[in-house]
Order: C-alpha cells, then sequence, then structure tokens
C-alpha cells in the first residue's frame, strides 16, 4: 500500500509564497514520476508541475517561472515552491505518485487560499 501524506497549504496574500511538500511511504517502484495538480471549486482538475526520478519536469503555462518543483528520492518526497502568488492559484492542492508498475495514486490534497 502507499500513502501519500502532503503538507504546507494555507492562506497567503497575493504575492507571497508557500512551500507545499508530499511525502510517499510504501512499496514505491524506482521509475516514477511524482507531480503536483489543483482543482479550484466548479473546476476540473488540473496538472501544476511534474517532475521525473531522473529530474525531468514540466509546468503548467500560467506557473512557469513562479513555482518550482523538486524532489528528493531518497526520502521520495516531492515539494512545490510557489512565489508570487496570484487570486487565480486559489485551490485544493493534490499529490500524485505515478507509478510505472503499480499504477497512480493520490494524496489527500492540501488548501491554497490567495486572498487579501
Amino acid at each position: 500500500q502507499v500513502q501519500l501524506v502532503e503538507s504546507g497549504g494555507g492562506l497567503v496574500q497575493p504575492g507571497g509564497s508557500l512551500r507545499l511538500s508530499c511525502a510517499a511511504s510504501g512499496s514505491i517502484s524506482g521509475i516514477n514520476t511524482m507531480g503536483w495538480y489543483r482543482q479550484a471549486p466548479g473546476k476540473q482538475r488540473e496538472l501544476v508541475a511534474a517532475i521525473g526520478s531522473g529530474g525531468l519536469t514540466n509546468y503548467a503555462d500560467s506557473v512557469k517561472g513562479r513555482f518550482t518543483i523538486s524532489r528528493d528520492n531518497a526520502k521520495n518526497t516531492v515539494y512545490l515552491q510557489m512565489n508570487n502568488l496570484k487570486f487565480g492559484d486559489t485551490a485544493a492542492y493534490y499529490c500524485k505518485l505515478h507509478d510505472y508498475l503499480r499504477g497512480d495514486y493520490w494524496g489527500q490534497g492540501t488548501q491554497v487560499t490567495v486572498s487579501s
């Protein structure tokens, strides 16, 4: 069984920063992609950023230059540094692990609210 535990969400003013963390535990193969998705009320869940086990990254256009995804393979942990946050970044953020041998796993979500 694989578990993903997210942390780091909260309330922040526009222009502020937050750092999300997601720690994966359980039986995980070494070939995987970890990523962050978000879902705002009334909208579909969308990819924010993803990073492969080799370090290759992918970002949504809306967050390029503001968000940085990174990972610590030894800890099976992925991070999302979010800078210059905007009202439109308000959403529930979900961590996803795509294990190429075992399938997809999701975290429970953490709320990010950007408000003045």
